[in-house]
């Protein structure tokens, strides 16, 4: 599609968040619905957050977009919850597949399982999972929600509710930034969301089936993910690298 939104200035983005920093994440999601329309989709991974922000945008607006990244490498449950979730909200998920050939050439040099050999390798792998497929769906949208929270540490300790997504052109809309992992669990029991049973069984963040490991009480909540890595600040995937809106 051709990007139909105009760029916002850094002065529009701060009277923005200024004005949604109360908000709840409904009042946030009306207001990327009214600002944005159809061109709006939630890119979801299917986790707890996701699963609650799509309950929250279904009673929003029952046409709501729902996009996800397939890498092919997803636990079962993860692809059984695709299943509920279209069944329940009467959805079509939007599934976008890494490019096949360069999986191919990817995994032929590196080996399957490159990403337990180093971060760089494991860069390459999300790059060509995740990144490369998420570049292709966002070109349809003007607008991604996603279920980051400030909490949850690293670089997300300072995200905004919105931001600009200059790689993408489009706006980028954190409806859960203030929330726990509390509020999100207690959001999922209240409206009895369906969500992924892995949650049931020690996994708070999900992933890639080879790159997801339960995690032992007390434990920070990523800490299952790529867990052979030494550094806590470096676990990203790439997909949420946002440059800031020049004047």
């Amino acid at each position: 599609m051709t990007k139909r939104i105009q760029k916002p200035t850094a002065e529009r983005l701060s009277e923005i968040n200024e004005k949604l920093e109360d908000g709840t994440p409904q009042e946030i999601l009306l207001w990327a619905h009214q600002e944005i329309g159809n061109d709006l989709a939630l890119m979801s991974s299917f986790g707890l957050e996701d699963m609650a922000l799509l309950d929250m945008f279904w009673r929003i607006t029952p046409d709501a977009r729902v996009m996800t990244l397939d890498t092919q490498r997803l636990p079962t449950e993860t692809y059984t919850l695709f299943d509920q979730a279209s069944a329940r909200y009467g959805i079509k998920v939007e599934a976008f597949y890494p490019d096949m050939d360069e999986v191919r050439a990817m995994v032929e040099e590196h080996g399957y399982n490159l990403f337990y050999k180093g971060v760089d390798n494991r860069k390459m792998c999300c790059g060509v999972r995740k990144v490369e497929p998420l570049g292709r769906a966002l070109d349809s949208v003007n607008g991604w929600i996603t279920g980051l929270r400030r909490d949850q540490g690293m670089e997300r300790g300072g995200i905004d509710i919105v931001e600009w997504d200059a790689a993408h052109d489009s706006y980028k809309i954190s409806p859960l930034a203030d929330w726990t992992f509390e509020q999100v669990e207690a959001y999922i029991a209240e409206f009895s969301v369906p969500y992924n049973e892995l949650h049931d069984r020690g996994f708070p963040s999900l992933g890639c089936d080879p790159c997801t490991r339960a995690v032992e009480p007390g434990e920070d909540i990523r800490a299952g993910r790529w867990w052979w890595e030494t550094d806590p600040d470096a676990k990203e995937c790439g997909l949420h690298l946002v440059a800031p809106a020049s004047k």
